[in-house]
């Protein structure tokens, strides 16, 4: 039988693998066929009766978390996502500082979720209602061990990081590009601070936190799952909308109208608490800060993807925004 691990990381990292698939093996009954890595810390783990995902976790504490709500969620009826389970093993896995949870292997359907239909953006954010209203029923009972979502601090930390990456920027953008991101942000956060008390007003919620496309997943049966939840926090729902709306505005074409139609986010486009984060270059941000962290730049795909972000939609973005302003006026 083979046992054998793809290799989709660098080299320098075969030895770990080498050595965490021998101690699945010593742990499992199971006998195991396969292990892939799909990204850090996250494994596909075939064994000769079953399928499954394994996910490491920096401290037992957080597994223990993921494992709870994953349960809760179940048990108050929101069955769209996974379960983590406890198959035949000889002990807990816990290798070289690493806690691993044994999460259902689900199997996906073969057209992946995307953004780029109309129907997959109105049954994401269904999906993220139904879970908003799953979790306002327990929220209270996880106040202590989940934090806060506080929006305005993350993103001013993710403009503080910005700002000191702009001499860095500055050989890959052109102005007047740089200073009119600046300049959204900063017109945003004010805004975000004058008002701050509607991104912390009741009800709450349990929020999402990452509600990007990766995190949906359509099984074989069709059904819309949601997944990953690495990132939850406590608060308002409409924080999690704002993520959502800033992951399918590139789709929209930046049209104000088209996410006027959204009705989840329809109702929230009076608020100007609302409108001034809509303005925030989140995504933007997010990834030139990562790329830098990660010297990412050199990969031509990725370099590519972040400056087709930042550069080809730079002028229908821009209109959004002024839209935006213009509703203040």
């Amino acid at each position: 039988m083979m046992k054998a691990i793809n290799r989709e990381n660098k080299k320098g990292d075969d030895d770990y693998y080498d050595r965490l698939l021998s101690y699945f093996e010593a742990q499992f009954y199971e006998e195991i066929d396969q292990m892939i890595p799909l990204r850090k810390l996250v494994f596909l783990l075939e064994t000769n009766k079953n399928t499954y995902i394994i996910k490491g976790y920096h401290n037992d504490s957080r597994l223990r978390l993921q494992e709870a709500f994953t349960a809760t969620l179940r048990g108050e009826g929101f069955s769209n996502s996974y379960l983590f389970l406890a198959p035949p093993m000889k002990e807990p896995l816990f290798f070289e500082g690493i806690y691993f949870g044994v999460i259902e292997y689900i199997v996906p359907n073969k057209t992946v979720f995307s953004y780029h239909s109309q129907k997959n953006r109105q049954e994401g954010i269904d999906l993220l209602e139904q879970f908003h209203n799953t979790t306002a029923r327990f929220e209270a009972r996880y106040r202590a061990v989940i934090p806060k979502g506080n929006i305005i601090e993350k993103w001013t930390e993710r403009f503080f990081v910005f700002s000191n990456n702009l001499p860095l920027l500055g050989n890959f953008i052109n102005e007047p590009f740089i200073s009119e991101m600046v300049s959204w942000a900063k017109w945003s956060l004010v805004g975000m601070e004058d008002n701050c008390a509607f991104f912390k007003k009741e009800p709450f919620v349990i929020l999402h936190g990452d509600v990007a496309h990766h995190n949906f997943l359509r099984d074989t049966r069709g059904h819309l799952l949601l997944i990953d939840f690495d990132l939850i926090s406590i608060g308002p729902a409409p924080i999690d909308y704002l993520q959502y709306a800033n992951r399918i505005l590139p789709s929209l074409d930046w049209s104000f109208e088209r996410l006027s139609r959204i009705k989840q986010i329809q109702k929230y486009l009076q608020d100007k608490e609302f409108l001034y984060a809509l303005a925030y270059p989140a995504d933007i941000f997010r990834e030139w800060n990562r790329m830098i962290r990660k010297k990412s730049y050199t990969n031509p795909t990725k370099y590519k993807q972040v400056m087709d972000l930042t550069i080809r939609q730079f002028y229908a973005r821009k209109k959004f925004i002024d839209e935006l302003k213009r509703k203040f006026k």
